[in-house]
């Protein structure tokens, strides 16, 4: 009789197409939009990037409150509304007239998409998996290095019948995909022993000599007074930061050291395509290895490869950004998860690893307004990537500082 496939296989499978469209739409496709809504609008650099990093305010200022709705209501009711109004703000954008309106559909555009992706994804997976947790979330959030493979397509569309259009069509292809996928998810196993699969099946109560009586876990006003977590809220404002920035203004700034567009977008989509190793070979590290470890040498590439991005005319600093930066930060987003629950237990984990979230809000507003007020002001990018390689720096240092959690004030037993 052949092996039953463990349920929690199909949560990752369900929200891998979610997360691809999502991401590859909302985050690495606005590269493309930037330069026709500038030629359009006469907009500038600096006006367009704040209003573009508001589609930041999914795994940001909103997820504190998207962690609590999950704990409370579950992951697939969420999906399912966060498909609907994200299909939703991208027709919207595409019947913008003004800047107040491309804000304002920006910003439906966060909700939806915190709704579909990133931390509810991250918490659905969590819920059905154990010691395999790090292998489950770098293939589901390899999903969002995958999304890579759309921007070609963007790129097509809007050359071929104009963004308003584009955005049309992709909103309209997401409500098709993601919502009949979005009835796929469970939100949690039943009690039960774990399988090898690192799961939970059905119907099998756990014995008492199972069960740990000695595991420390923080609640959510332990961890807000906890230095580690601070130092992982910090690191990951830092992270959101340098990528927003990068991936946001990485076809303007092709472009202006003579790359051109279609090359450009091929590189844009090579980003999100590259991460997926990261993601992978990041989360099977981290069920091999201490987290912080790990995540200290993601951001370290995520470092070296911002370096090369400031030499990016030359071939063999473009292969080198693409090499580390893409492998870095595809990593960090697989090991956030890990670092929470590790570090910090389950009993408040969709609430935790949303404050870890909601500080990438910060990074995610002034990574690219950075940018574009430097390129504004300065008529170049250099001192912008040179600030954020800074920051990633500083974020090394905090990361291998963070330590787990002891004693008893703010904690909870198992």
């Amino acid at each position: 009789m052949a092996k039953k496939i463990f349920y929690g296989w199909w949560v990752v499978a369900a929200m891998f197409p979610i997360g691809l469209c999502v991401s590859g739409i909302v985050f690495y496709g606005f590269t493309a939009f930037f330069e026709p809504l500038v030629k359009e609008y006469g907009w500038s650099y600096t006006q367009v990037s704040f209003a573009v990093s508001l589609r930041g305010l999914e795994g940001g200022i909103f997820a504190p409150f998207v962690g609590l709705l999950i704990d409370r209501l579950g992951s697939r009711k969420l999906v399912l509304s966060g498909t609907i109004v994200t299909g939703l703000g991208l027709i919207l954008l595409s019947l913008t007239r003004s800047l107040p309106m491309f804000y304002g559909a920006v910003f439906l555009l966060a909700l939806g998409a915190g709704g579909c992706m990133g931390l509810v994804g991250t918490t659905a997976v969590a819920n059905w998996f154990d010691k395999n947790l790090g292998k489950a979330l770098g293939v589901m959030s390899s999903a969002f290095g995958a999304a890579g493979l759309i921007l070609p397509l963007i790129v097509w569309l809007i050359d071929a019948f104009g963004w308003r259009t584009a955005l049309v069509i992709l909103g309209v292809g997401l409500w098709t995909l993601g919502i009949p996928l979005s009835f796929v998810i469970r939100n949690k196993p039943k009690q039960s022993l774990p399988t090898e699969d690192g799961g939970l099946p059905d119907n099998h109560p756990i014995p008492p000599q199972a069960i740990q009586t000695n595991k420390v876990e923080l609640t959510l006003r332990g961890a807000l007074r906890n230095r580690s977590f601070i130092y992982l809220i910090i690191a990951e404002a830092i992270r959101n930061s340098a990528v927003s920035a990068v991936v946001l203004h990485v076809m303007p700034y092709l472009s202006q050291v003579g790359i051109p567009r279609s090359t450009a977008g091929l590189i844009a989509g090579a980003i999100s395509l590259s991460s997926i190793g990261g993601r992978f070979g990041f989360g099977w590290a981290a069920d091999a290895f201490e987290n912080k470890y790990v995540m200290a040498t993601a951001y370290l590439f995520m470092a070296i490869g911002l370096v090369a991005f400031c030499y990016v005319h030359v071939k063999w600093a473009l292969f080198v950004f693409l090499l580390f930066f893409p492998l870095g930060f595809g990593g960090i987003m697989v090991l956030r998860g890990s670092i929470v629950k590790g570090y910090f237990g389950t009993g408040s984990f969709g609430a935790m690893l949303g404050i870890v979230m909601g500080s990438a809000s910060v990074g995610s507003v002034i990574g690219p307004t950075l940018a574009g007020g430097v390129f504004d002001t300065l008529g170049n990018y250099r001192f912008a990537w040179v600030v954020l390689i800074g920051l990633l720096v500083l974020a090394i240092i905090m990361v291998l500082n963070m330590k787990k959690p002891t004693g008893t004030s703010g904690y909870s037993r198992g």
